[in-house]
């Protein structure tokens, strides 16, 4: 990156560890901490929305929506994360390209050959002859849905408990005002039940912090990737100029991941003791002898 990085024979010191943490590899690694940023900031409210659909349809007067809804929410939690991730990931990619194929592939022949899956290369998604910016976009999109879905099973369990924990009376005092039962659930039932939802959902945000580093296992290049590759000594291209230092780059992880829970930790305190004022719950009744 600097002029004087060009002849890596005649640094040293203080200049060597400069030209070394700015290399093209670590600027990868820096970029991909906002990877994992940018997955968090997508995912978690694509998980919410889809955990509200699934609650609101586990709890719908209608059989077969409230069927549709308990399958999404048993199905998904009963099916271990990494189990979802490598199954999903392929199924879905599998299906977009089949659903293209039927439209640009001649003939429409079925892709499934024995146990291999081929399509027309005008099929593949993306392209074969596409930038890698674009294969990177794709498997970031395609990290995105499995989280939004694996999660929002989680979600959809929360906000179908919490609905179920508003007192019954407040529902039952509402609609002897005549209010409809879409009034009730958008005016009474939804604003109330956060504050029994947001323990949970706290739980779930901590997790999905966590669960960021199997983006590796979607082919996305995360910072768990990056710090693998640049702390070993060597890789099966090249070797570095130094020995294993692996342990110091997880470090550095282990220090941004705890820096990024203790931070969410403050925002969610925040968050629930602004949603607990006027509430009849502990949290509620605590500000209310505070005040007093």
């Amino acid at each position: 990156m600097f002029a004087a990085c060009a002849d890596p024979k005649s640094i040293e010191g203080l200049t060597w560890a400069v030209c070394y943490l700015t290399s093209a590899k670590h600027v990868d690694f820096y970029w991909s901490f906002v990877t994992v940023l940018a997955l968090l900031a997508i995912t978690a409210p694509a998980a919410l929305g889809m955990g509200f659909m699934g609650a609101t349809a586990a709890r719908s007067h209608i059989a077969p929506v409230s069927w549709l809804g308990k399958i999404y929410i048993w199905m998904v939690r009963g099916v271990p994360d990494i189990i979802f991730f490598l199954f999903f990931v392929i199924a879905l990619d599998q299906g977009i390209e089949y659903v293209k194929s039927l439209a640009v592939c001649p003939g429409g022949e079925w892709p499934w050959q024995g146990l291999e899956f081929r399509v027309c290369p005008e099929a593949k998604v993306p392209l074969g002859n596409s930038p890698p910016i674009w294969h990177q976009l794709y498997g970031f999109f395609l990290a995105v849905v499995t989280f939004a879905i694996v999660f929002g099973a989680f979600v959809a369990n929360v906000i179908y408990g919490a609905m179920n924990a508003v007192p019954r009376a407040q529902l039952e005092t509402a609609e002897a005002y005549g209010m409809s039962r879409g009034q009730v659930f958008r005016r009474i039932l939804v604003p109330q039940m956060w504050i029994y939802a947001l323990p949970g959902l706290g739980n779930l945000w901590m997790i999905l912090i966590k669960a960021t580093p199997l983006l590796f296992l979607l082919g996305v290049k995360d910072i768990v990737y990056y710090a693998r590759e640049l702390g070993g000594s060597k890789t099966q291209a090249y070797e570095y100029p130094h020995g294993d230092w692996r342990l110091y780059y997880f470090l550095g992880l282990m220090v941004f991941y705890l820096v990024f829970t203790r931070v969410s930790e403050i925002g969610i305190g925040k968050l629930t003791r602004r949603l607990s004022h006027g509430q009849a719950t502990a949290g509620g009744e605590a500000l209310r002898k505070a005040a007093a």
